[in-house]
């Protein structure tokens, strides 16, 4: 195992940090490995809301950050979870095995989401985590994953408790990689083998409530490919709300100075839904209006 790795573990399964929050508050963190695979540690991130208490049951949201399964860091939804923690949900950031860092595949990515997922419903006790209120969310390449964790049948790993589920209660995508079919993201990464991966091709009944962000001048992700993943979700009687944001590229919802104003508007919507499903209660304390 890589020295620098290691110790970074060890730090971080030894002590809790005291993070900068959203709206100047102090978010607890605490950090995990989820998986040890081919002497990779691979690791998340689990922020805590105020005043948390381990005997208590928390909804809970997992982010999984984008990068075309190429690369990509946690901190993407970094302020997305320090939001969701100040408004009382465990929030996680997951790590995974990327194309450049460990010359992986997107199968392989999968596996990992789905490996996180168990090991946060085996540990819930330890984090307070509500599984039957367990949200799955990411951008582009990881809103893939928190998709396939709950859609697709297959890709596990060998060493999981295939006993325990991977499945979300719902999902919040942002521009997520969703058709891996012919024409669509990543075919030629993954060919034929396109039916085992691709979100948009597994959805059966039962598929969790879904809110989908796009920009309509998305050029990895088209506008057809939301409308048509929302048709299929509701012609299997599940809920899909799609948000279209005019003149708005990939990567359109990060907070920035630039996009500032779509970060807030995205995490409103996310908000409001999650209010509608139960798992969140009073008014959101963010605006459409913040930028």
């Amino acid at each position: 195992m890589n020295f620098k790795k290691a110790l970074f573990t060890v730090l971080g399964l030894m002590i809790f940090a005291s993070c900068n929050g959203q709206n100047n508050q102090d978010v607890v963190t605490k950090d995990a490995i989820y998986k040890v695979i081919n002497n990779d540690s691979l690791m998340l991130r689990v922020y805590f809301p105020d005043n948390f208490k381990k005997k208590k049951k928390y909804p809970t949201i997992v982010f999984f950050f984008g990068g075309g399964w190429n690369g990509g860091t946690i901190t993407q939804f970094e302020d997305q979870s320090k939001y969701f923690a100040s408004r009382g949900m465990v929030t996680a950031v997951v790590d995974y095995r990327v194309k450049s860092r460990n010359k992986t595949t997107p199968f392989d990515a999968v596996k990992d989401a789905k490996s996180a997922m168990r090991y946060l419903k085996i540990h819930a006790k330890d984090f307070g985590i509500d599984t039957k209120k367990m949200v799955a969310s990411g951008g582009s390449a990881g809103g893939h994953l928190a998709a396939a964790t709950t859609l697709l049948p297959g890709l596990n790993e060998s060493t999981d408790d295939l006993s325990v589920s991977p499945k979300a209660t719902a999902l919040i995508l942002f521009n997520p990689v969703i058709d891996n079919g012919e024409g669509g993201y990543g075919y030629e990464r993954i060919g034929d083998r396109y039916m085992e991966i691709s979100p948009m091709h597994n959805i059966t009944k039962g598929a969790p409530p879904t809110i989908f962000f796009l920009g309509d001048n998305d050029k990895h992700i088209p506008v057809a490919t939301g409308k048509e993943y929302k048709y299929r979700m509701e012609a299997v009687g599940s809920r899909c709300d799609l948000f279209i944001y005019e003149g708005q590229e990939h990567g359109f919802f990060n907070k920035s100075k630039k996009k500032g104003k779509y970060y807030y508007e995205t995490v409103y919507e996310a908000d409001l839904f999650l209010q509608s499903l139960g798992y969140l209660k009073g008014k959101a304390t963010i605006t459409k209006a913040e930028n």
